[in-house]
C-alpha cells in the first residue's frame, strides 16, 4: 500500500477524506466543510470550537494555520489570524491542537490551510513528520502553484498527506491539467475572484464550473468563497460535493469578543450553533 493510501485511517486502501466523501455519496448529499483559524481567539476556545464541529454537523474541517500576511484572505480571516498570533499561537501549537482533537475523534478529516512560509520556517521534513503524527489528513497551501510542487506537494504526497488543489473561475481548460495533475483528496473550487468572504457566486455559475471540473477529474469538488447562509450552503451542496464556509464562522467568533478582544461566555456554542444551521441547510 502506498503511503498516501494509508493516510489517516484503519480501513485498507482509503483515507479519512476518501471515506468521508464516499459516505456522503452513499447518503446522496453534499457535505459541509468548515474553516476556522487555529488559536482564534485563544487556545482553549479554539479547541472547544474544533472539538464541537463534528457533532454540530461539519463533515470535513479546514484548520487555518495562523500567519502574519494571509494575502489571499479577506478582512475577517486576516483578523482571525492576527488574533491567534496575538494569543501566542503558532504552527507548532496548531499541530498540537490537531493531536488533542484526535484523542476523541479519529474519523473527521482535518486539512491544514494556509501559506508556505511557516512550514518553510519549521522545515518541510519536520513539519510533515509532525503533521502525520498529529493526524492531519491533507494540506491546502494557497501560495504554492504547480510549478513549485517539489517544494512541498511532492514531499507531502510521499509522506501520506493529501494535496488539495485550488481551482478558480480563471483556471481554463489549458491550465487545468497542470492544476489537477497531483491533486488528491478533493478539489477546492474558489467560486469568485478576489479575497475570501466578500462576494458570492450564482448557483448556476457554480454548477457549470463543477461540471467542467468533473470532466477533468474524478475527485470530489468542494466549493467555497462567499457562502454565508444555510440557504447558500444548501444550494452549493446541491450542485457540488461539498460547500465550504469560513468567513461567516470567523465573523461569528469576532462578534463574541469583548472590548479587550477576549472571548465572551458562550462564544464556542454560538459558533457551533451557526455550524448546526449551515449543516441543516446542507442536509435539507
Amino acid at each position: 500500500m502506498s503511503s498516501l493510501a494509508a493516510c489517516g485511517g484503519t480501513e485498507a486502501g482509503t483515507s479519512r477524506i476518501e471515506r468521508r466523501f464516499a459516505a456522503l455519496k452513499a447518503e446522496g448529499r453534499g457535505g459541509l466543510v468548515t474553516f476556522v483559524t487555529a488559536g482564534d481567539p485563544d487556545a482553549e476556545t479554539s479547541y472547544e470550537i474544533l472539538r464541537g464541529l463534528p457533532a454540530a454537523g461539519a463533515d470535513v474541517i479546514e484548520l487555518g494555520m495562523p500567519f502574519s500576511d494571509p494575502m489571499a484572505d479577506g478582512p475577517a480571516i486576516q483578523a482571525s489570524s492576527l488574533r491567534a498570533l496575538k494569543a501566542g499561537f503558532s504552527l507548532s501549537k496548531t499541530l498540537d491542537l490537531v493531536s488533542r482533537f484526535r484523542q476523541d475523534d479519529n474519523d473527521t478529516p482535518v486539512i491544514l490551510m494556509g501559506y508556505y512560509n511557516p512550514i518553510y520556517s519549521m522545515g518541510v521534513e519536520a513539519f510533515l513528520a509532525r503533521a502525520r503524527e498529529a493526524g492531519v489528513d491533507g494540506l491546502i497551501i494557497v501560495d504554492l502553484p504547480p510549478e513549485e510542487d517539489e517544494e512541498l506537494c511532492g514531499p507531502a504526497l510521499d509522506a501520506g498527506l493529501h494535496w488539495v488543489r485550488l481551482a478558480t473561475p480563471t483556471t481554463d481548460d489549458a491550465r487545468l491539467p497542470a492544476v489537477l495533475a497531483r491533486a488528491s483528496g478533493f478539489v477546492y473550487y474558489v467560486s469568485v475572484m478576489g479575497i475570501t468572504g466578500t462576494k458570492s457566486a450564482e448557483t448556476g455559475d457554480i454548477e457549470a464550473a463543477v461540471q467542467r471540473l468533473k470532466r477533468h477529474t474524478d475527485l470530489p469538488v468542494a466549493v467555497g468563497f462567499g457562502i454565508k447562509t444555510p440557504e447558500q450552503a444548501g444550494s452549493v451542496a446541491g450542485v457540488a460535493d461539498a460547500a465550504v464556509v469560513g468567513s461567516a464562522l470567523v465573523r461569528r467568533v469576532e462578534a463574541n469578543l469583548d472590548a479587550d478582544g477576549r472571548a465572551k461566555a458562550g462564544l464556542a456554542q454560538d459558533v457551533l450553533s451557526l455550524v448546526g444551521d449551515l449543516a441543516d441547510g446542507v442536509r435539507a
